[in-house]
């Protein structure tokens, strides 16, 4: 079964990043909780001045039902235009490929996959 889902958003002015925490499966409500809080906190700040962090450590590899809908957040984030985004994952070549692919495939080419 899969892990229920939470966020966190935190904005960080001194250090100019916007800290981003996804743990587990959403809901359709939490999704729309998640984009309104993001929206929200997005809206406050220069985007173009920082870095979005996403701490995705607790990604699996990506389903293909899954990949429409990362590709759509990605897009999101790269609307918002932010400086950088990093993406923190545990060392997983596969899921680390399929990121690279979604960049690649929404034209985001400020964005990088950390492994941790």
């Amino acid at each position: 079964m899969a892990k229920e889902g939470s966020f966190s958003i935190n904005v960080n002015r001194v250090e100019k990043t916007v800290d981003l925490v996804i743990v587990g499966t959403f809901t359709p409500e939490q999704v729309q909780e998640f984009v309104s809080d993001y929206t929200t906190k997005a809206k406050s700040i220069n985007a173009s001045e920082f870095t979005l962090n996403a701490d995705s450590t607790d990604m699996d590899v990506l389903t293909q039902e899954m990949v429409p809908a990362l590709e759509n957040t990605i897009r999101m984030y790269q609307q918002t235009g932010f400086e950088k985004l990093v993406v923190s994952i545990k060392k997983n070549p596969i899921l680390k490929m399929q990121l690279n692919r979604i960049f690649k495939n929404t034209g985001f080419t400020n964005a990088e996959v950390k492994e941790i």
